[in-house]
């Protein structure tokens, strides 16, 4: 890994930190609980969020109530969020690259929810995880194959 800042592609918007850096949290808590893929389909604002799930079946109430506590217990444990850069031949392992544009840079911005989570983003984010809040799922659907999961941060 490389300390020093390199030239990335620009980033689209700005996003709120605290939302952009639960999104990475809810993604693998979804990884671990379901064994799906990071969502492919998210729009995260200030106000509320959503991201969708490729599954083969809708979870149950139960499933998202846990789905729900699960993010909260992460964000308890007031984790680092930091950031490194690295050449894609020097990718840590388990770091999926298959949602990089095409026109992405040779140098990743590597980021790391503790050792909960990592994965090339170049979103804005919170140091900690003490400064997210209380994740709360305002509302869920399930539609051919796909969960949708609504979610807003409490202070």
């Amino acid at each position: 890994m490389t300390t020093e800042t390199p030239i990335l592609n620009a980033h689209n918007k700005q996003e709120a930190g605290d939302m952009h850096t639960v999104e990475h949290i809810l993604n693998q808590t979804m990884i671990r609980m379901f064994g799906c893929e990071r969502s492919r389909n998210a729009h995260i604002e200030r106000k509320k969020s959503k991201c969708d799930y490729k599954l083969l079946t809708m979870p149950s109430e139960e499933q998202i109530a846990a789905i729900e506590n699960e993010v909260n217990k992460v964000i308890e444990q007031n984790m680092p969020v930091t950031i490194e850069y690295c050449t894609r031949e020097n990718v840590p392992a388990g770091v999926d690259l298959t949602k990089l544009p095409d026109d992405a840079s040779d140098t990743l911005r590597i980021v790391r929810v503790g050792d909960y989570d990592t994965c090339a983003c170049i979103g804005t984010h919170v140091e900690n995880t003490s400064e997210i809040g209380k994740f709360r799922i305002i509302s869920h659907s399930y539609e051919n194959g796909t969960l949708r999961l609504r979610f807003k941060l409490e202070r």
